[in-house]
């Protein structure tokens, strides 16, 4: 997977999200490609007739996973792809897993419940933007 394939799925995905919570204040889409090149995260993707579909990003502080980007380009919505790479990374062993999401943002969080995740105290953050934070433990 290339940075520059990503920072131009990141652009894609992210801009669906801004206009579900109605900011374009929301840090990946301002990121630049030497920013998302030393962001230190580990990303997979996921790929349908060679074209990046999706990808998602994490860290990973002992035995928590911390999803940082979550990102399925707009010509594949609503083809699983999200719940296919939150499957990959729950191959990797965790305590928990950690994700958050603008308040708005239905279809993520919609995705997130389906996933077994629980929502914990929203955050507000920057301009007012309310974040819904949510955990994973494994059973």
């Amino acid at each position: 997977m290339e940075c520059a394939e990503v920072l131009d799925l990141q652009r894609k995905s992210y801009k669906i999200e801004a206009d579900l919570i109605g900011t374009d204040e929301i840090p990946p889409l301002k990121e630049t490609f030497e920013q998302l090149q030393g962001c230190g995260e580990t990303f997979i993707g996921c790929y349908i007739d060679g074209k990046l579909a999706g990808a998602i990003s994490y860290l990973k502080k002992g035995k928590v996973l911390d999803i940082y980007r979550m990102m399925v380009h707009p010509e594949f919505f609503r083809r699983g792809i999200a719940k296919k790479l939150i499957a990959q990374l729950e191959q990797i062993g965790y305590s928990e897993m950690i994700v958050s999401t603008g308040a708005a943002n239905t279809p993520a969080i919609e995705l997130y419940e389906k996933l077994g995740f629980e929502r914990q105290n929203d955050s507000v953050v920057g301009n007012g933007l309310v974040i819904a934070n949510f955990k994973k433990c494994q059973v």
